[in-house]
């Protein structure tokens, strides 16, 4: 994400590091690079240049010329024009006072408007609502088909009335249903176009006026870059959106489209998707987004990640255990798969601050080497599990071998692993409950899990 353009403006910002004083022709100099920088990454022109502006007169002004670290000023003030360019705040979703909450989610086909309205439906099911997806989208093949799977996936219940029937009708009998059914909020998947016609458009305001959505979600492409902006416009134009989902954000993606779409539309992103499955979406926070852009790292969004997959009774009974030594092998693999559904190494170091967006590219979950572990684990009987002591028994270990389809060094590698990480919680615990002055201020510290 930002990759490209977080290393060109880190070469920018080197014309201001390391230097007492900044003139203004070094700042002119600084602030070419930077132009360069977002023109490359495919933000719109109008954008680069008000940008550069804002910041060329900060950067000259006193709060800069005046400091003693010119050049900590100057990155400071492209973050937060940065943060101002994509709406200074989150945008959040609106919720009806009166339920049903109506979302209508339009966009071109291929931008992935119906993965994104089950990824959002699932959402809101983890925040205790009662999502229902209504399939609007009679003339792309398999669409109704696509969002029953992604229903059953996320086990959110689909309204559908077929191919053959007019799609206001059928968005106004599924808000009707919600209503009977006490569903409280509904995801409209409307039709997309690979382009934009009059036909498609006509459609979308018909829907809108007779069902009247609390909120028009467009879902545009960020790998589409400057034409993603246009595509924003002519919706925003036509059905006044309230908002914008940009997918495919973890792919090779320059940028243009998160720097460009808040000032040019008018209307603020309100969530990105990361990746393929289907809880990769996130909540956009435009402070955050900047932070990254900058090599600053995202630490609250790291955290948000992390509390996704924490389990506070499952914590609970973990930290027990280890202060009792009862941690067993089977606690091991499950921590494995909570690492694992945190999602991508490579995202979540470009959320670490200091790790360049790009560092761990090529640093990847070795799928193969856990499931190896979790095969040789399952090989045991569960008093093994329970009490890998017992495991010093070389015939126990090719038997386990043998079952798993590893080796004898394998089943070794792995119940030494499995003691150096029961120390190493082993000493956090005892941190956490140790008095004195080492241990001051830290006896209600929890265990990193």
């Amino acid at each position: 994400m930002f990759q490209s353009l977080s290393e060109k403006l880190d070469q920018a910002f080197k014309k201001f590091r390391n230097k007492g004083t900044l003139t203004e022709a070094d700042v002119k100099a600084g602030m070419r690079e930077i132009k360069l920088a977002l023109l490359e990454a495919d933000v719109n022109f109008k954008v680069v240049k008000d940008f550069v502006k804002i910041v060329s007169e900060r950067a000259v002004g006193a709060e800069v010329m005046e400091s003693l670290l010119p050049g900590q000023q100057v990155v400071k003030i492209v973050n937060e024009e940065l943060t101002r360019l994509m709406g200074g705040s989150q945008a959040k979703l609106e919720i009806s006072s009166k339920p049903p909450t109506v979302i209508m989610m339009v966009g071109l086909q291929g931008a992935g408007k119906t993965t994104h309205a089950g990824k959002l439906a699932g959402m809101y099911k983890k925040q205790g609502k009662r999502p229902l997806l209504v399939a609007c989208d009679v003339y792309r093949p398999a669409a109704i088909k696509q969002l029953e799977v992604l229903g059953a996936q996320l086990d959110i219940p689909v309204f559908q009335m077929g191919d053959k029937e007019n799609p206001v009708k059928i968005a106004k009998e599924g808000i009707k249903l919600a209503e009977q059914k006490g569903y409280d909020m509904v995801f409209i998947d409307t039709a997309g176009r690979l382009q934009i016609d009059e036909e498609l458009m006509a459609e979308l305001v018909n829907i809108k006026e007779q069902v009247h959505p609390t909120e028009i979600l467009l879902t545009v492409d960020a790998m589409i870059g400057q034409e993603s902006v246009n595509v924003a416009e002519t919706f925003n134009n036509m059905l006044d959106i309230t908002g914008v989902i940009l997918t495919k954000l973890d792919g090779d993606t320059r940028g243009g489209a998160a720097l460009s779409i808040r000032y040019v539309t008018g209307k603020p992103i309100k969530f990105i998707g990361v990746g393929e499955k289907l809880d990769a979406i996130e909540p956009f926070h435009p402070d955050r987004m900047a932070s990254r852009i900058l090599g600053m790292g995202d630490v609250l969004t790291l955290i948000d990640k992390a509390q996704q997959q924490f389990d506070e009774k499952k914590a609970a009974e973990l930290e027990q255990k280890i202060r009792q030594s009862t941690f067993t092998l089977d606690d091991y693999l499950a921590q494995f798969d909570q690492i694992k559904n945190m999602g991508n190494l490579d995202q979540l170091a470009g959320m670490i601050p200091g790790m360049k967006p790009g560092a761990l590219k090529d640093a990847q979950v070795d799928e193969k080497a856990l499931a190896r572990q979790q095969a040789i684990i399952l090989s045991m009987t569960k008093a093994e599990r329970e009490r890998p002591e017992q495991l010093l028994n070389a015939s126990r270990k090719k038997r386990i071998a043998a079952g798993s389809g590893t080796t004898v060094e394998e089943v070794n590698r792995l119940l030494k692993q499995f003691e150096q990480i029961k120390k190493l919680m082993k000493q956090f615990s005892d941190m956490g409950r140790s008095g004195g002055k080492r241990g001051r201020g830290m006896g209600k510290m929890k265990l990193p899990f």
